[in-house]
């Protein structure tokens, strides 16, 4: 009986390793390929690229932080989550799974001019608003930021919906239950109370410039830390009323009103809401985190209702796109009215207020918006003569998740600043 040589077994081994390998190389490839797409490699960080979390006492020794000014820096971590990660993404801004084909645009990151601003944490976020009710109030940039929000915080823990209302479920509510963290928020574009157009009523929006929207203001007892976000809705047609009568209006014609603009109503709309904010938690003894954002400018290259578009695939440099007209009108307000609601604020106990100043930041990422794949696959059947464009909102993941950075870094500022003066 023949004994097969150990030498010949192992080179018809070696043989078949040579035929079966260039097989299982093509197999692997697509696999690799997609899970790249959906699942973005982290690259180790050289040393300059490194932002390690400041601990209390760096924070402590620290000058306070303008994160207005600075630019956005090439970043080879990319985001903490993407389109098939996250499952509270708006459909309309879930650019990945819609086919957005340049993937650049989630490889930035804001530097600020004078200080670092730290990668997003949600165990800081958890560890700093445990059991505390946080709510996102105003227009759909409000809610762009509370998904953004929702999606970095799920990489950590898991969130609930456990509350609905609305049309398009423009009143929900999440909880954490890992640290007990409510996350709501609330449709109130004007954050006074109003009545918006539609095509059984009026076709211009009615505000009502001294009185707060209490769909959001009769849950403020509940509510430890407060997000506000308006500016779009301003633009649109609108009569306004103050004391129970006619203030004037916005482009009404036909109507036997006069032209105001929007300018005056938007600060007196803010000063409304901030008002009621101090006034109804200085009495409650709960005190509240207040921030406002200041406007986020759109980036459509033509009218945004005659096919314009924002094609751009990556962000301004520095000096190429300054803040000016409209944008820096409404920056302004909404500036100048967080900083008298502070000198009102002090004089009670538990009311932090700041401004979310996020328009420079957000005019320099053209890039960043959905565009064409508001819609999945849009040019899936070539291109077409008109393409509808979201040139106002944000992808997510993308620059949106900036701003939570920020908000994250204040409290936990404030935090040092508090223990401190204990």
């Amino acid at each position: 009986m023949g004994v097969t040589s150990p030498l010949k077994g192992q080179s018809h081994s070696r043989s078949l390793t040579r035929k079966l390998l260039p097989y299982v190389l093509y197999a692997l490839l697509p696999i690799a390929v997609f899970r790249f797409y959906f699942h973005p490699f982290t690259f180790p960080l050289s040393t300059s690229d490194q932002l390690p979390h400041p601990n209390q006492e760096e924070i402590a020794n620290e000058t306070p932080c303008n994160y207005t000014y600075g630019r956005w820096v090439h970043d080879k971590m990319g985001p903490l989550y993407n389109g098939t990660t996250c499952g509270t993404i708006k459909e309309g801004q879930n650019c990945i799974t819609h086919g957005r084909p340049d993937l650049g645009y989630l490889y930035w990151r804001w530097q600020p001019s004078q200080c670092n601003l730290p990668r997003f944490d949600p165990n800081t976020f958890f560890n700093l608003l445990s059991n505390k009710h946080i709510a996102f109030v105003g227009d759909s940039m409000a809610r762009n930021q509370l998904e953004s929000l929702l999606c970095m915080l799920a990489t950590a823990s898991y969130p609930n919906l456990v509350y609905k209302n609305g049309e398009d479920n423009k009143f929900r509510r999440w909880h954490f239950a890992s640290h007990n963290i409510t996350v709501s928020v609330y449709w109130s574009p004007f954050l006074v109370k109003g009545v918006e157009k539609s095509k059984t009523g009026p076709d211009h929006n009615e505000l009502y410039v001294d009185i707060v929207d209490e769909r959001w203001g009769s849950d403020l007892e509940h509510i430890d830390m407060v997000v506000l976000s308006i500016g779009h809705w301003f633009l649109h047609p609108a009569v306004y009323y103050e004391g129970g009568s006619v203030l004037g209006c916005h482009y009404c014609p036909g109507l036997n009103h006069t032209e105001i603009g929007f300018y005056d109503v938007m600060r007196k709309a803010i000063k409304t809401a901030l008002k009621a904010i101090i006034e109804r938690k200085s009495t409650d003894g709960n005190g509240i985190d207040v921030f406002l954002t200041s406007f986020s400018p759109s980036h459509f290259e033509g009218e945004w209702d005659k096919a314009g578009a924002c094609p751009k695939t990556k962000p301004y440099e520095e000096g190429e796109k300054m803040v000016e007209g409209m944008d820096a009108d409404m920056r302004s307000i909404a500036i100048e009215e967080m900083e008298a609601a502070k000198v009102n604020a002090k004089k009670f106990k538990g009311l932090r207020l700041e401004t979310l100043d996020v328009t420079k930041l957000s005019l320099m990422r053209p890039d960043g918006h959905p565009g064409p794949y508001m819609y999945p696959f849009p040019f899936a059947n070539g291109v077409q003569e008109h393409v509808q464009n979201d040139c106002v909102h944000w992808c997510l993941p993308g620059p949106i998740d900036t701003w939570n950075q920020i908000v994250l870094e204040v409290i936990r500022r404030w935090s040092v600043v508090s223990k401190r003066e204990e």
